[in-house]
């Protein structure tokens, strides 16, 4: 069961430890969210599961009970001592395997490169939740399943279709490696200390067909996103000549209307530019 929020206090305290509004630490005193973080993500058994930022151990210690094989990133040094010393007989077992780093530096913490298949459930400490998602989509390993713990916004970001103000250059990468499933709302009251802004429990469901974009590809489109109020033929004319005869091929190929603007165009769309 996870900790209430005076024993997440006292344990704070105990660890001389504040929860630093940089690295977006709210920790989650929620048993009901535990339980509904674990069915979401409706894990096949012996399923290796990487979690971000475990924090005091909340989920960590649920997805060891079910018998999972944790691969866990801390970048909180007094966070990561307090979670070596607890979980010390499943380290010793190699069940639990915590890595002292920056999650948006390791997306998958220290899961061994052999280990194609994973699933991840995190509380996503929300300073890092875009930065993160970039990261794991700039690697080849692609968890079959993601419930993350998002703020509301960022799922609303994530998930939005072309043609809204909230479509984005990450939705469109995301859009080409996952699916959502399923969202649950979870109240403020949840979470030591209480943030100001409210969050969302997200299912993510890997593709069947997945593609990732290079990084070039990557640079490109976020770059003409930068504009996105701009008609995309106005921003192609500004790209060097090699750039530019490859964005005009793909406007004539996939049949884009020159006044079109970058949030008016299809996640299909650019992949289809990516792809070739």
């Amino acid at each position: 069961m996870p900790l209430t929020p005076s024993e997440t206090s006292r344990i704070l305290d105990e660890l001389g430890h504040r929860p630093k509004k940089k690295l977006g630490q709210n920790f989650l005193v929620d048993g009901n969210i535990v339980r509904k973080s674990i069915a979401m993500a409706n894990l096949p058994a012996g399923i290796p599961v990487v979690e971000i930022g475990p924090g005091l151990g909340t989920l960590t210690r649920q997805l060891l009970a079910n018998n999972h094989s944790v691969y866990a990133v801390e970048i909180d040094t007094v966070l990561a001592e307090s979670l070596e010393k607890e979980f010390s007989p499943f380290i010793e077992s190699k069940q639990f395997n915590l890595y002292r780093g920056d999650a948006v530096k390791f997306p998958v913490a220290n899961l061994p490169g052999n280990i194609k298949e994973f699933a991840v459930v995190a509380n996503l400490p929300y300073a890092i939740s875009s930065p993160w998602m970039e990261s794991l989509l700039n690697q080849k390993r692609i968890p079959i399943r993601m419930v993350l713990m998002l703020q509301k916004e960022a799922v609303v970001r994530m998930s939005a279709n072309h043609g809204g103000k909230d479509y984005n250059a990450l939705s469109i990468f995301l859009k080409s490696s996952f699916k959502q499933v399923q969202t649950h709302p979870v109240p403020r009251q949840c979470f030591f200390p209480i943030p100001g802004i409210d969050s969302v429990l997200v299912q993510m469901e890997r593709l069947e067909k997945t593609f990732l974009y290079s990084a070039s590809d990557r640079s490109l489109i976020r770059r003409i996103f930068t504009q996105r109020r701009k008609q995309i033929s106005s921003l192609v004319k500004k790209e060097k000549s090699e750039i530019r005869d490859r964005l005009e091929s793909w406007l004539l190929t996939c049949q884009i209307a020159g006044n079109l603007r970058p949030e008016q165009i299809s996640a299909e769309k650019w992949q289809a530019l990516a792809e070739n």
